[in-house]
């Protein structure tokens, strides 16, 4: 863990909060009958479980502001207020909470397909922000997924303008590979032009810029951001400032079980370590670990700190 500096060490995420169905199945699936499967109903999201990662890699001030419906508004914030994480949840009148169907493959990759349903999440408006949220804020983190509705792009927008106006460095997770490739990929790069930091999957980054070796992607990238961190999984992740490749992080060892969420340890993990002074390549490694742990359990969220993951972070 890094020594944490003097200073606002607040971190604000703007994102989404959905309620994960996570279904394991160790065959293949089968239409028109029955396939066997753990099933558990869990908190997750993008942004949320950004926000409770890097509450538990030790940011010591977390905030989130999501949409929700009133269906499971209380469950949510509890499960955020537990994990350490400050919840702003606006309680959307009509739309229910965003829920997201995660089939994962028993194999040993683990890999998952999502069935979304976002719901109340890509509601979240302008109304719903206000600069005084940055109060107190050293870093703001937008997850993709408000970039794929316009109430989400406008709220994106005021978030970006308040952070630059107070001299906030901004990061962006694209979030979704398969909501790139439906959207207007240079429509999603202008939306973000601002950013301090890019966190592309490497199948997003080369979505983002048209080329299929990550190296060459995170360098053009950074071209545009200055500094971009495309992860990899198993092969870890890769850095890149300024147009320079700066190096790869080697991914760390991991029984896996459920790769859901572990994009969002990582990211979590990342943005925490930055927080704590940490710089660039140090921050990815921190990541890596957050990552190893997300895979050896189920759901996106951070598991009850014990002995053995407390280790696993170092």
């Amino acid at each position: 863990m890094t020594e944490r500096g003097a200073g606002p060490r607040g971190l604000l995420v703007v994102g989404d909060v959905v309620t994960d169905i996570v279904a394991r199945h160790r065959t293949a699936l089968v239409p028109g009958t029955d396939t066997a499967a753990a099933i558990r109903t869990v908190p997750g999201g993008a942004g949320a479980n950004v926000a409770c990662w890097a509450a538990r890699w030790g940011c010591p001030d977390v905030r989130l502001l999501g949409r929700v419906g009133a269906d499971a508004a209380a469950w949510h914030e509890e499960a955020l207020t537990r994990a350490g994480v400050r919840p702003r949840l606006v309680v959307d009148p009509s739309a229910p909470t965003g829920t997201v169907i995660c089939l994962v493959d028993g194999a040993a990759a683990a890999e998952r397909t999502f069935l979304t349903d976002n719901g109340a999440s890509l509601r979240l408006s302008p109304v719903d922000w206000s600069p005084d949220l940055l109060d107190g804020v050293a870093r703001l983190h937008l997850s993709g997924y408000l970039f794929f509705a316009e109430p989400g792009r406008a709220t994106a927008r005021a978030a970006l303008a308040a952070a630059r106006a107070r001299g906030v460095p901004v990061s962006v997770d694209p979030a979704s590979a398969g909501f790139l490739a439906e959207a207007d990929v240079e429509r999603f790069l202008s939306a973000v032009d601002g950013a301090e930091t890019l966190l592309p999957s490497r199948g997003e980054a080369e979505l983002l810029t048209g080329l299929p070796d990550p190296a060459d992607a995170a360098v053009k990238l950074s071209r545009r951001f200055p500094a971009v961190v495309v992860t990899s999984g198993a092969e870890g992740a890769l850095v890149a400032r300024d147009g320079e490749l700066l190096g790869r992080a080697a991914a760390v060892p991991a029984r896996v079980r459920d790769s859901t969420g572990a994009g969002d340890a990582f990211t979590g993990a990342f943005l925490a370590a930055r927080l704590g002074g940490a710089e660039l390549r140090e921050a990815v490694t921190e990541g890596c670990h957050a990552g190893a742990l997300a895979v050896e359990q189920v759901g996106g969220r951070p598991p009850e700190e014990d002995e053995e993951s407390a280790a696993l972070r170092g």
